[in-house]
């Protein structure tokens, strides 16, 4: 199903959490919190911080349902609040340190592999790919997430970014470029 069509279908939940309820809340953050999170990765890049800014953006969407103003057009709301906190996230660690710690410590955990060699080579891979996301600049990386982790579509991802859809193609196929260099002699 593709994004907007799941949005659409919150309209009534969207309209319980708007008098209060939390059990409305709770539904949203558990229909919606992976998607959240694919935006806070896109325009940090950096895994370690995600759960941290998804918490914050659930924590203002709670406290600020009532400034939404056309309850249709929550899904570029809830978008602008996950990306602007992730933004304020990423100067803040910028103020904090200069260099940025590693992606993940763990890749996802995977069928057990033939061999250690295997595991290794797996793990390793998965570490190099989203290293090479994140090296992305954001210009990039905010519509490769959207597109490639998310789901959404060039239409979708021009109008949340205030683009044409031809900028959101050429971006695309930038980061795409971008990841097949830095990718070339790293994974299979």
């Amino acid at each position: 199903m593709a994004p907007a069509e799941n949005f659409e279908a919150d309209q009534p939940v969207i309209d319980a959490l708007r008098g209060g309820d939390r059990y409305a809340f709770e539904e949203l953050v558990r229909r919606h919190d992976r998607w959240v999170r694919g935006v806070i990765f896109g325009v940090l890049g950096d895994q370690d911080r995600v759960d941290d800014v998804a918490q914050q953006v659930w924590i203002s969407l709670w406290d600020r349902i009532s400034e939404l103003r056309d309850t249709r057009a929550w899904q570029a709301w809830l978008y602008r609040l996950a990306r602007n906190a992730a933004i304020d996230a990423g100067r803040e660690a910028t103020r904090r340190r200069r260099g940025m710690a590693g992606l993940l410590s763990d890749p996802p955990k995977r069928a057990a592999p033939t061999s250690p060699y295997g595991a290794t080579k797996s793990g390793e891979q998965h570490t190099e790919v989203l290293s090479a996301i994140r090296a992305l600049p954001a210009l990039y990386r905010e519509p490769f997430v959207l597109r490639h982790v998310s789901g959404w579509s060039y239409k979708e991802i021009a109008a949340v970014l205030g683009l044409a859809v031809d900028s959101v193609e050429t971006r695309l196929v930038r980061a795409r470029r971008f990841l097949r260099e830095l990718l070339k002699d790293k994974v299979l």
